[in-house]
């Protein structure tokens, strides 16, 4: 039974890594094949703001490619780990700087302005407070608080779950797309908090030696 369970969480770690690889490489095409890719409805507002898209496409597709490394999966060495922890919170930061300069700028009016500009906010903040957790020694709280980053990370998977969904259903973009610029994360925040207490780590920190993410 302990050797299922660990081929079933490697099984499932598997498939995470795909998803988010082919998210990654989805988006990394943006920067390669640039107008090409764009969406029709999105288009417009993407050329006239390209700098900030490739900004939050090459942190985006940087940090979901490393995500699943550093939450699950075979356990990497320390030194390993801290040295992509670094370029994760990196990636992060310049993907949710891109994105929340491209907030203000997304289709759909201020609902979607305000909804992927609450994504970028929440993203960068919960990372940050990952990175301080661990230089505190807090190894509970850190892996609490990548567990929510991680799990907003994941909202550019969700997004091109949700897209082609809404399509099949027949909801018209201009109505469904409002609504999922907040469906694309919210759910994933609110299993973020599920799995964190379920493991008890806001509950019990660990204290030890101070490290980086």
């Amino acid at each position: 039974m302990p050797a299922q369970r660990a081929q079933k969480r490697f099984a499932g770690w598997l498939l995470l890594v795909l998803l988010c690889l082919a998210v990654s490489v989805y988006a990394l095409a943006y920067l390669v094949l640039g107008e090409a890719m764009y969406p029709p409805n999105l288009a417009a507002s993407f050329l006239q703001h390209q700098g900030q898209l490739k900004l939050h496409v090459a942190g985006g597709s940087l940090a979901l490619a490393l995500g699943p490394f550093l939450i699950a999966g075979p356990r990497a060495r320390r030194a390993r780990h801290r040295a992509l922890g670094k370029l994760y919170v990196g990636a992060v930061l310049l993907g949710g700087i891109g994105g929340l300069s491209l907030a203000p700028f997304s289709f759909g009016g201020w609902a979607t302005h305000l909804g992927f500009a609450a994504l970028g906010v929440a993203w960068i903040g919960v990372t940050c407070a990952a990175w301080v957790r661990i230089r505190k020694g807090d190894v509970a709280g850190h892996r609490a608080w990548m567990t929510r980053s991680f799990l907003l990370t994941l909202a550019a998977v969700t997004l091109r779950i949700e897209l082609p969904l809404a399509g099949l259903l027949g909801l018209p973009f201009e109505t469904s797309y409002p609504v999922i610029s907040w469906m694309c994360w919210v759910p994933n925040l609110l299993v973020a908090e599920v799995l964190v207490r379920s493991t008890g780590w806001s509950r019990s920190p660990s204290l030890g030696t101070a490290s980086t993410a």
